[in-house]
């Protein structure tokens, strides 16, 4: 069974700094495209950063130059390191990891609050 394990969130102010991780476990973590995603109140899902499984990566434009995603194949796990916060980057945020094994899988989220 797989599992994504997100962890990281919390509450902090406008410019500071948060870490995001998803731990994936149950499928071949390596050949798996990762991404993170987020939602806020009253919104849809929307792409933040993925990450193919030979290290490419694709950025939101409102977050370009600020977030950064990485992943650790002998870790099982992918980063959100996420810098100079805006209030407007308040969400839940989700892992998410594709392959053509499984298709689509989501982790139970992570609450970001950016206070102004």
């Amino acid at each position: 069974q797989v599992q994504l394990v997100e962890s990281g969130g919390g509450l902090v102010q406008a410019g500071g700094s948060l870490r995001l991780s998803c731990v994936a476990s149950g499928t071949i973590f390596s050949i798996s495209a990762m991404g993170w995603y987020r939602q806020a109140p009253g919104k849809q899902r929307e792409l933040v950063a993925t990450i193919t499984s030979d290290h490419r990566t694709n950025y939101q434009d409102s977050v370009k130059g600020r977030f950064a995603i990485s992943r650790d194949n002998g870790k099982n796990t992918v980063y959100l390191q996420m810098n100079s916060l805006k209030p407007e980057d308040t969400a839940v945020y989700f892992c998410n990891l594709n392959n053509y094994l499984l298709g689509d899988r989501w982790g139970q989220g992570t609450q970001v609050t950016v206070s102004s």
